[in-house]
């Protein structure tokens, strides 16, 4: 429960600023037409002269709202447009945290093509991979691990992916992890390893599979 709270902490979706908040220009029918999923409209007002990163009262960009929502077609029209890849909200979130956390893996594979970084952080340190892990997408962190991020990376409070992965309850995750060579005995800032995590969140499943991995580690080296 502890992990699960910390990776929505500082998720912020609000929702978009009315017309009477916001200068209703063609900018902002660009972000009304980006979170609908318009996308002939969208390219006709890129067409128009509308600026592919503008930007809502909530830092949202069309690209970011498009690849929360899993929308490739329109994650590809953006990027075809000169979208940048990798702008964040306010929240800090970027459109590859933003696509990892729901698990839109075609989206990430897209937006890493187009040069999207790894390593940017949310407002409380969560990585693209911490929210591919901690939401239990094994094919988002493949995608991740592909595109060279450590398996073995630290996060805030010296979380591993591998812990993350156990509180999530998804155990294609861990075992994804595991056989990409994630440290199965490696500890966080308050002394608990992966298994110790699912222990507390109730994975007997991913207890079991961590135990099993921590004795063939221990076989394998030997005394």
């Amino acid at each position: 429960m502890l992990l699960r709270q910390l990776l929505l902490a500082g998720l912020v979706f609000l929702p978009l600023a009315s017309a009477a908040g916001q200068e209703r220009n063609i900018n902002y029918d660009l972000i009304v037409a980006s979170r609908n999923g318009n996308t002939t409209l969208v390219g006709d007002l890129l067409d128009r002269g509308a600026k592919p990163d503008s930007r809502d009262r909530n830092g949202d960009t069309p690209l970011n709202l498009a690849a929360r929502r899993g929308d490739i077609e329109l994650v590809t029209l953006l990027l075809q447009r000169g979208a940048s890849p990798d702008l964040p909200n306010l929240a800090r979130v970027t459109p590859l945290m933003s696509a990892a956390f729901d698990g839109h893996v075609a989206v990430m594979r897209l937006l890493l093509e187009r040069g999207a970084a790894t390593e940017p952080a949310d407002q409380v340190d969560k990585t693209a991979m911490v929210y591919a892990a901690g939401a239990g997408h094994a094919d988002c962190v493949g995608v991740l691990l592909d595109a060279g991020v450590d398996v073995n990376a630290r996060y805030r409070h010296q979380l591993t992916a591998l812990m993350w992965a156990a509180a999530s309850g998804s155990l294609p995750t861990v075992d994804l992890l595991l056989q990409r060579g994630a440290d199965v005995e490696a500890h966080d800032d308050r002394g608990k390893r992966a298994v110790d995590i699912a222990t507390d969140e109730r994975q007997s499943a991913i207890v079991d599979r961590l135990k099993a991995e921590s004795e063939n580690q221990g076989a394998s080296t030997g005394p």
